[in-house]
């Protein structure tokens, strides 16, 4: 692995919660890399384990989780210089290890601004908090004028005003905007952006999308996507990442996804998508049947049910992953003929 093109590589994660003495296993196996500068998507539908595979990697999940890898390793690049650091190792969810990285070089983008903010506190000073806390001999001024310069670069008009407003003084575009002030004020290297334009009306959703661009593209982020909207993807990912209930079924760059779709699952993600211009008798087409419950999983592929295009092997054993082309991967029995990756 080239750590000075490789910022994160993740191998093996499984993330387990404990329920009413029960184990359930949400994450499986799951294994990527994102590349340094470059966008990767993470998408299916609600419930496949986009978020909790993220939050498993911050550290953000509660007591009853068990998250276990064979490598969680982030490349940080500071000065020209690579310092690797091995998450999976770092086992205290709130330990300072883990907190000396979240902000600084880590950074995540909530799904929800309306619940990302504290209603009591001004916004600037929920946008200082995080430089002051990784810089502990700045002023408050000199926090000030940092935040005032990020509302600048993030369009927010008016900051000397708006930076001692309330959130419920902002509109919703504007309060993901802070949300992502508070991720981009340390200047890290990755940011994971959870549904960032969840409830946010057409026109604000492409702001948001043209404004993480520009951070990948002018100031070389490292972004992970995570969202079901595959038109946005088809917009801001070099990468993408199909996940199904816990696992990867798919993996490619964007030409692999799109022009060279393999696995059914993912398939049935483009035909669900909307195309303008086919008039008034378009027919939007649904995946049928309904993910299974993680609790009665059975051996076999978990899609095996819902797929057009099962076979009876597909209900059997374990399911290996393939790579169809270069960096191409499928979880799939039909492409049982290419090598199996290990």
């Amino acid at each position: 692995m080239d750590n000075q093109k490789i910022i994160l590589n993740v191998e093996n994660l499984n993330t387990t919660f404990i329920s009413d003495k029960k184990e359930i296993k949400i994450v499986k196996n799951v294994s990527f890399q994102v590349k340094r500068g470059k966008a990767l998507a993470v998408v299916g539908e609600s419930g496949c384990g986009k978020s909790v595979t993220m939050n498993s990697i911050m550290r953000f999940l509660g007591k009853n989780a068990i998250v276990k890898a064979d490598n969680i390793q982030y490349n940080a690049l500071h000065d020209g210089k690579v310092t690797e650091y091995h998450l999976e190792s770092i086992t205290k969810p709130n330990g300072s290890e883990m907190r000396s990285l979240r902000g600084s070089d880590l950074a995540m983008v909530f799904q929800d601004p309306m619940s990302s903010l504290n209603p009591v506190y001004k916004v600037g000073d929920q946008v200082a908090e995080g430089l002051l806390q990784h810089n502990k001999g700045m002023k408050k001024a000199e926090a000030r004028e940092k935040v005032l310069e990020m509302f600048r670069k993030l369009g927010i008009p008016d900051p000397e005003e708006r930076i001692d407003c309330y959130p419920h003084q902002f509109s919703g575009g504007m309060k993901q905007r802070v949300v992502i002030a508070i991720a981009m004020i340390c200047n890290p290297e990755l940011i994971i952006c959870d549904e960032p334009t969840t409830a946010l009306d057409v026109t604000i959703q492409a702001q948001i999308m043209e404004l993480l661009k520009s951070l990948q593209v002018n100031e070389g982020k490292s972004i992970i996507l995570i969202t079901h909207n595959m038109g946005l993807v088809a917009e801001m990912a070099d990468e993408v990442c199909v996940m199904y209930m816990g696992r990867v079924v798919e993996f490619g760059s964007l030409e692999d996804i799109f022009d060279h779709t393999s696995h059914p699952y993912t398939k049935a993600l483009l035909r669900s998508v909307p195309v303008l211009g086919l008039g008034d008798n378009q027919k939007l087409e649904t995946i049928p049947g309904v993910t299974p419950n993680p609790v009665d999983l059975k051996e076999g592929c978990e899609f095996a049910d819902r797929c057009s295009e099962c076979m009876e092997k597909c209900r059997r054993g374990k399911i290996p992953t393939f790579e169809v082309s270069i960096g191409h991967k499928v979880r799939c029995l039909k492409y049982d003929s290419y090598p199996e990756v290990k």
